[in-house]
C-alpha cells in the first residue's frame, strides 16, 4: 500500500460494507454504493486502475432468526436477499465489477486459510468464557439471541452492539441483564471455550495505522478510543450452526469442532475473496488480486514485525456507513496484519441518511425505499446526484421528496440541461454541429481549471465536490450564453456567433466527462448526442478538450422535469405508510406533530462555526419556472446577499421587504433554478414562520 498520489503504479480496489442479507435495500443503504461507484469511476477517469468489488453479508444471527421464523434454510433466506440486491444496483447505476457473498467457496476457503495464519503466528488463544444460555431451550444464546443493557451506557442493547447507545462492540458476556429472545426469560451464564484474536498483539501497529490512514475524520479520529486505550481481544466463535466452521486442527479440543467463525471474521475477507474472483474471470494480466491485498515477500509472525509498516502492495480504499467504523479501523487491520495481508489506504465513513428531517426508521416505515425509487420512473442518476451533493460524505443527508424535486428541476433540470439544450441546438440549427473554429483560450483554461479540480476530488475523496463539477461548469456555461447572446451575434457578427458556439459544443462535451462518475447514464445520453465514438465511461479526462464531432444532430432534453403532483402522491403515500405503523398515539404530554429532538449533540465549537447574522429583505420575486421559490436581496449590515427561499406560496412576496430575518450566513453557495443563492433564511415549521429578533438589533449583528 502506498501514499502516492493517484493515479499510482499499483492497482486499487474499492469496496463498500457489505449489505446484510436480511431485509430490502432503501434510500439510506444506497449513499454508501453510489459514494463508491463515483469514487471507483473517478479514479479509472484519471488513469488509477481500479476495481470495484462487493459482496452480501450472509452470516449472523438475524439471518439464522429470520429464516427460522419463515421456516426455510438460512442459505435460502439470505441467497433471496442476495439476489435482490445483485439486481437492484445495476438498476441505479452502481455497477460492481464482481458482486460475491460470503457463504460462497471462494470466501469461506480464504476465511479459514486466515484463520490458520493466525493460529500459525499465535495470535489465536481460547479462553473459558460466560455465554449467555436459555435454559428452557437450553442452548447457548449468541449475539443477537440475547439482549439487555450495555455496560458501558447503560442503555438497551443487542448481545454484541450496543445499537442504540454508544454503538460500541460488545463481546460475549459483557451485556448486563440478559434476557432471552427466543422465549423472553431471564438468561443465565454458562461457561464455555471460545477463540479469541489478541487484539493486544496488534496495538502499536493499531495506532500507527490511524496516523497513516486516509478517508474521512470520523474513521481516523473515532478509534482512537480503543486503539489508544486497553486493547481487549476479540471473540472470534460464536455458538450456532449457522455460519463458517473453525478450522479446528489437532489439540483444539471437541467444543472448536462446533463452533462457527464470528460474522465480523468472515464479512470484511468477502472484501478479498470478491477481488480475487474478479481477477480469475479477467485473468492476473489484467488484474492481479495479488498484487492489491498481499505483501511481497517472506515475513514472520511476531509481535515486532506487526509493529512495523510496509508500501507494498496496492490501494484498498473502503467506503462504509459509519456505524462499523470500529470494524474496519480496528479489527480489520489486525486481522489482515495477522495474516500477512495488506492494509487499506483509506477509511471513507458515510453519515446516515435521515428522511423529511428526521431518523430514518425501518421498523416504523419511514424509509423511502430502493424499490419505491424506481417505481417511481425517476432516472437512478437523479437520485445519485441528490444523494452525492446533500452534504459531505461523512455528514448527514436529508431525503425528501420535495427537496428532490426542487434540486433536480433547479439544478439539473434549469441549469445543466438547460445549457446543454440551448447550445447544442444552436449549433445543430445554425451549423449542423460544430463551428470549424478553435476553442477560445478563455474557455479552454475554464476547462483546465474544472478538470484539475476532478483530480484534486478524486485524490482527496470529495465525492460532493465531484458530482458538483456538471453544474459549475454548465453555470459557466449559462452565463457565457446569456452574456454574449449569440441569437444576435449570428446577423449582427457571424464570427464571434461562430466561437461562442464552438465553445459551448466544447463545454458540453466536458460537461459529458466530468459528470460520468456521478451521472454515468446521462453522461452516455449526452455523448451519443455529440455523436462521440464509443463510450464516455472509455474516454480519458484529456478527452474534454478533444475536439468535438464536426457534425451531430438535434439533442433531446437531457433532463424532465419533476412534476409537482407527482411528488405529491409520493410524499401521501410516504405519510401513510408512517402513520399506520406508527405503533402506539404520541402520549399528551408531547404532542404527536413534533419533531422529535436530535440524538446527536454538537459541540459549543461546532456551534461557534455557524454564523447566523440580523437581516433584512430588501426586495423579493419570482424564480422564473419555480412555483415555490422566490429571490431575496438581503441586507445584513457588510453587505446585501442575494438569496433563494422557498417562500412563494407561504408569504405574500409584496410584504417580504422591510421585513426582519435571521441569515445562515456561511452557508456554502448554491445555484438553484439558475439563480445564485448565497446564504439561507430562518423560518420554522412547515408555513415558514420566518426567525427575526424581538428588538432593533442593527443589520449584521451576529447570533449567539
Amino acid at each position: 500500500m502506498s501514499h502516492d498520489e493517484f493515479p499510482t503504479d499499483h492497482p486499487a480496489v474499492v469496496t463498500c460494507g457489505l449489505p446484510y442479507a436480511n431485509g430490502d435495500l432503501h434510500v439510506g443503504h444506497l449513499r454508501t454504493y453510489v459514494a463508491g461507484d463515483a469514487l471507483s469511476r473517478g479514479l479509472r477517469r484519471i488513469g488509477q486502475q481500479t476495481a470495484f468489488v462487493c459482496g452480501s453479508d450472509m452470516h449472523g444471527t438475524p439471518v439464522a432468526v429470520n429464516a427460522a421464523e419463515e421456516g426455510v434454510e438460512p442459505r435460502e433466506f439470505a441467497l433471496e436477499y442476495h439476489e435482490s440486491y445483485a439486481e437492484t444496483f445495476p438498476q441505479f447505476n452502481v455497477e460492481f465489477d464482481n458482486y460475491g457473498h460470503t457463504d460462497d467457496e471462494t470466501n469461506t476457503e480464504l476465511t479459514q486459510e486466515f484463520v490458520r495464519s493466525w493460529v500459525a503466528g499465535d495470535y489465536v488463544h481460547e479462553k473459558e468464557i460466560e455465554v449467555a444460555w436459555d435454559t428452557e431451550e437450553d442452548q447457548p444464546l449468541p449475539d443477537r439471541f440475547v439482549e439487555g443493557t450495555c455496560p458501558y451506557c447503560g442503555e438497551q442493547a443487542r448481545g454484541d452492539e450496543c445499537d442504540e447507545g454508544c454503538q460500541r462492540h460488545l463481546e460475549p458476556g459483557e451485556i448486563e441483564d440478559p434476557v432471552s429472545t427466543i422465549t423472553g426469560n431471564p438468561a443465565e451464564y454458562r461457561t464455555r471455550e471460545h477463540k479469541f484474536l489478541r487484539l493486544a498483539e496488534f496495538q502499536e501497529y493499531l495506532q500507527g495505522f490511524l496516523d497513516r490512514i486516509e478517508g474521512t475524520d470520523n474513521a481516523k479520529n473515532q478509534p482512537r478510543e480503543w486503539v489508544d486505550g486497553e486493547l481487549q481481544d476479540l471473540c472470534i466463535t460464536r455458538d450456532m450452526d449457522w455460519g463458517i466452521d473453525y478450522p479446528a486442527e489437532e489439540g483444539d479440543g471437541a467444543t472448536a469442532e462446533d463452533l462457527v467463525l464470528y460474522v465480523w471474521v468472515d464479512a470484511p475477507i468477502e472484501y478479498v475473496a470478491s477481488t480475487k474472483q474478479y481477477s480469475e474471470r479477467v485473468g492476473a494480466d489484467e488484474y492481479d488480486w495479488e498484487q492489491v491485498w498481499k505483501i511481497d515477500g517472506d515475513t514472520e509472525h511476531g509481535t515486532e514485525w506487526d509493529d512495523e509498516w510496509t508500501d507494498e502492495g496496492g490501494d484498498i480504499v473502503h467506503v462504509i456507513g459509519r456505524d462499523i467504523i470500529q470494524h474496519h479501523a480496528v479489527f480489520w487491520p489486525a486481522m489482515l496484519r495477522g495474516a500477512g495481508y495488506n492494509e487499506p489506504r483509506s477509511l471513507l465513513a458515510t453519515g446516515f441518511v435521515g428522511i423529511d428531517g428526521k431518523a430514518l426508521s425501518t421498523s416504523r416505515n419511514r424509509a423511502v425505499w430502493a424499490e419505491e425509487y424506481l417505481d417511481a420512473g425517476f432516472h437512478p442518476d437523479l437520485f445519485r446526484y441528490y444523494i452525492a451533493t446533500g452534504a459531505g460524505l461523512e455528514t448527514d443527508v436529508d431525503f425528501s421528496w420535495d427537496r428532490f424535486a426542487e434540486r433536480v428541476n433547479g439544478e439539473l433540470v434549469g441549469n445543466v440541461g438547460n445549457f446543454i439544450n440551448r447550445g447544442l441546438l444552436f449549433a445543430h440549427r445554425n451549423y449542423g454541429g460544430t463551428p470549424e473554429v478553435d476553442v477560445s483560450d478563455d474557455v479552454r483554461e475554464r476547462i483546465e481549471t474544472t478538470l484539475s479540480e476532478f483530480e484534486a476530488a478524486v485524490r482527496e475523496y470529495d465525492v460532493r465536490a465531484l458530482a458538483e463539477l456538471a453544474t459549475e461548469l454548465s453555470d459557466y456555461g449559462n452565463e457565457y450564453i446569456q452574456r454574449t447572446e449569440p441569437w444576435h451575434l449570428v446577423d449582427e457578427a457571424p464570427e464571434e456567433a461562430e466561437q461562442v458556439i464552438r465553445d459551448c459544443v466544447q463545454l458540453a462535451k466536458a460537461v459529458a466527462v466530468v459528470m460520468q462518475p456521478v451521472l454515468p447514464g446521462k453522461a452516455e445520453r449526452l455523448w451519443g448526442q455529440l455523436e462521440e465514438p464509443g463510450s464516455v465511461a472509455e474516454a480519458s479526462l484529456s478527452a474534454a478538450l478533444e475536439a468535438p464531432p464536426a457534425s451531430f444532430g438535434e439533442p433531446e432534453q437531457l433532463f424532465e422535469q419533476v412534476d409537482d403532483d407527482h411528488i405529491a402522491v409520493l410524499n401521501e403515500e410516504l405519510q401513510g405508510r408512517v402513520e399506520s405503523e406508527a405503533s402506539a398515539e404520541a402520549p399528551d404530554d408531547e404532542p404527536a406533530d413534533l419533531e422529535p429532538l436530535a440524538d446527536e449533540r454538537i459541540s459549543f465549537d461546532d456551534f461557534e462555526g455557524v454564523d447566523m447574522r440580523v437581516g433584512e429583505i430588501v426586495s423579493a420575486e419570482s424564480v422564473e419556472d419555480a412555483d415555490k421559490l422566490l429571490k431575496l436581496e438581503v441586507d445584513i449590515g457588510h453587505e446585501v446577499r442575494q438569496v433563494v427561499a422557498g417562500l412563494a406560496e407561504l408569504h405574500e412576496v409584496d410584504e417580504l421587504p422591510g421585513t426582519r430575518v435571521i441569515l445562515l450566513a456561511n452557508m456554502e453557495q448554491a445555484t438553484i433554478f439558475g439563480v445564485e443563492s448565497n446564504g439561507m433564511v430562518l423560518a420554522a415549521g412547515d408555513e415558514a414562520d420566518l426567525l427575526t429578533t424581538h428588538g432593533d438589533a442593527p443589520l449584521g449583528t451576529r447570533v449567539q
